[in-house]
């Protein structure tokens, strides 16, 4: 390939090392449309039933779509805007920010892991670290000039929606409110943040945005691309497709949710797909366990913990060992 980074470089055709063997395609006219992904209004009024959507749409589906969620419009406008901006930034000046390294706090890249991978994916992105925003605003890119304050301001109502979250999900699998905090780290919990850019591809059929994975964090927090879709997940042995709900963001349970819940909530698998007419632009932030956190789950009479513990920095680094879509991490912390 000419070029590290994908968009703003014109294809006719897609490259010969993005392009899926036959038996690991997406298989795009297989895919269901999915109506009835659980959607929850966060401003129910009735707690108990709010808990008990949040429970249910974590068993049965590992995903929701949430709405009146309290990030505002505004700050959801500018994001958008100034990604959009980002990435229509001359290759040259995108280049300045690239890195292949995993262990970089702020870097763009392209795919997934490229120095492990065996077939690329079609996505170019911008990964940040965001907490303690002091520590990580520094080393952000300066052009657009905006965009450390628009990012700044969404990370901090992100956030506060994803701990309150996290309170709901504990209630939710009958602890106390604080435990999932507290076990994850509490206002210490790490948090990142992918600008995710997939552009108009010509063989959308051949390869895939990311391919099928689980996220390996607490809680993902999905700001949608409102006009092109482009998730998929894994439900009852078919991948669906979610249509995107308007002002809605999607909220997906990762893999320390599942090693602390003792399994009864999945993290379940994943997918994005690229399109050939247009680009998709999506925004996911990621609350993470932080540094001194021990992940385990609580202890219950009569049932043995399926994972055992372990850090979350132990964790993170068999993530990026390897391609994105190995099978579950997960599976190699078990009793």
């Amino acid at each position: 390939m000419a070029t590290k980074i994908i968009s703003g470089t014109k294809f006719s055709s897609l490259p010969a090392s993005y392009i899926r063997g036959e038996s690991e395609r997406p298989k795009l006219a297989e895919v269901d449309v999915l109506d009835n992904i659980p959607l929850i209004d966060l401003s129910c009024a009735d707690e108990t039933l709010l808990i008990q959507q949040i429970g249910q749409a974590c068993r049965e589906y590992g995903f929701f779509q949430a709405i009146n969620h309290g990030v505002s419009k505004e700050a959801v406008n500018r994001i958008v805007a100034v990604s959009h901006e980002l990435f229509g930034l001359s290759v040259e000046e995108k280049m300045k920010l690239y890195s292949d390294d995993p262990s970089k706090t702020m870097r763009l890249s392209s795919s997934f892991n490229v120095t492990k991978e065996t077939v690329h994916n079609w996505r170019d992105y911008l990964r940040l670290h965001c907490h303690p925003l002091e520590k990580y605003t520094p080393e952000w890119p300066t052009v657009p000039s905006c965009f450390k304050e628009v990012v700044s301001s969404y990370c901090k109502e992100i956030r506060e929606l994803g701990l309150r979250l996290e309170e709901a999900i504990s209630l939710s699998l009958g602890l106390e409110k604080d435990c999932l905090k507290t076990i994850l780290g509490g206002e210490e919990q790490a948090q990142h943040m992918a600008l995710n850019y997939y552009p108009a591809c010509p063989e959308p059929e051949l390869t895939y945005g990311l391919p099928a994975h689980t996220d390996p964090n607490a809680v993902t927090l999905l700001l949608q691309d409102m006009e092109v879709a482009g998730l998929h997940i894994r439900h009852d042995g078919k991948w669906l497709a979610v249509k995107p709900h308007p002002d809605a963001l999607v909220i997906n349970i990762g893999d320390q949710i599942q090693a602390v819940s003792n399994g009864r909530y999945k993290s379940v698998w994943h997918r994005a797909v690229v399109n050939a007419h247009k680009p998709r632009l999506s925004v996911a932030s990621f609350l993470a366990p932080s540094e001194a956190a021990r992940i385990r789950a609580p202890a219950e009479e009569g049932r043995g913990n399926e994972y055992r513990e372990f850090s979350y920095d132990e964790y993170y680094k068999t993530f990026w060992s390897g391609d994105l879509d190995d099978k579950h991490r997960l599976e190699l912390f078990k009793n």
